[in-house]
């Protein structure tokens, strides 16, 4: 019967269960998203990520109402049935799950009178996970002439990863970790992609600065250090219309740029910010520098 769990609605027990809540939502939707994945590559179909997770989110949720533990996508038992069975629609998981319900609901006194010993024989069922686990592992993705090919910060989060869950057992924590790593070596690949190509009007008067790249906190230091403040001519220009501003750190840093050249007497005009860069510049220009 549906019901609030049985236990005190408190500030401790929160804390208590956030850890594990957060650990099971972390692992249940990496596992959906990469089995959406799979079957979309294998199906040649594409699925809506976000609702596949909404709806699990959902379901999740009502089923603690009613003593349920959650779940996620299994991959093992999708590859057999998108694989094995041919399943092609959501009919097919429409129909193992109310097979399931009615087992448990319906036949639930039959099922339970199954005597342990005849159970053992499910025991075969390792070995046919175990060869499900072979069938879906894509040994190429650690043959040596691929991992030749492969960037080095791909392999090492793959490794990290690996490595984690190896040392913690612990799922969650292999993943939350290589994610960071995946983060951290994006960020600094990315940093360095923003580049400043100058342009000077044959009067000398004026310079156009051509910016390319995307700019956020990594990029900032780099984007400073691309003017040259002196020996340009008194009117600079700087067209991002080859670029994209994502934080507070772009803005301070072209801030920081309109100030070197102020001081040397020179005027500056930003051109070319699409609009989700024009509104946050707009919105933070001025507005970080000391004494705000």
């Amino acid at each position: 019967m549906p019901g609030l769990p049985d236990v005190p609605f408190t500030l401790d027990t929160l804390t208590t269960i956030a850890p594990y809540a957060f650990a099971m939502a972390l692992v249940g939707l990496m596992e959906s998203l990469m089995t959406a994945k799979l079957v979309d590559d294998i199906t040649d179909t594409h699925s809506n990520k976000t609702r596949e997770s909404i709806g699990q989110g959902i379901a999740n949720i009502v089923t603690g109402f009613f003593g349920g533990m959650g779940g996620c996508a299994m991959i093992g038992q999708t590859m057999i049935n998108v694989t094995v069975s041919g399943a092609r629609t959501r009919l097919s998981t429409f129909l193992a799950g109310a097979f399931l319900m009615v087992l448990c609901t319906v036949f639930g006194a039959v099922v339970s009178d199954i005597p342990m010993a005849a159970l053992v024989a499910l025991v075969a069922l390792v070995a046919v996970m175990v060869m499900v686990s072979f069938a879906t592992f894509d040994g190429h993705s650690i043959a040596p002439k691929t991992l030749k090919r492969m960037p080095a910060g791909e392999i090492a989060v793959m490794v990290i990863t690996v490595a984690r869950v190896i040392a913690t057992h612990h799922l969650a924590i292999g993943v939350v970790v290589g994610s960071l790593t995946a983060m951290v070596i994006f960020a600094q690949r990315v940093a360095h992609l923003a580049e400043v190509t100058a342009v000077i009007d044959p009067d000398r008067t004026t310079v156009v600065h051509r910016v390319t790249g995307e700019l956020f906190f990594a990029s900032s230091d780099d984007l400073v250090g691309q003017f040259d403040y002196t020996g340009d001519p008194d009117k600079v220009i700087i067209d991002l219309s080859a670029a994209h501003v994502w934080d507070a750190s772009s803005v301070a840093a072209l801030d920081a740029i309109e100030t070197k050249y102020a001081q040397r007497g020179k005027t500056v005009e930003i051109t070319g910010l699409n609009d989700p860069s024009a509104h946050l510049h707009d919105k933070l220009s001025g507005e970080l520098a000391a004494g705000h």
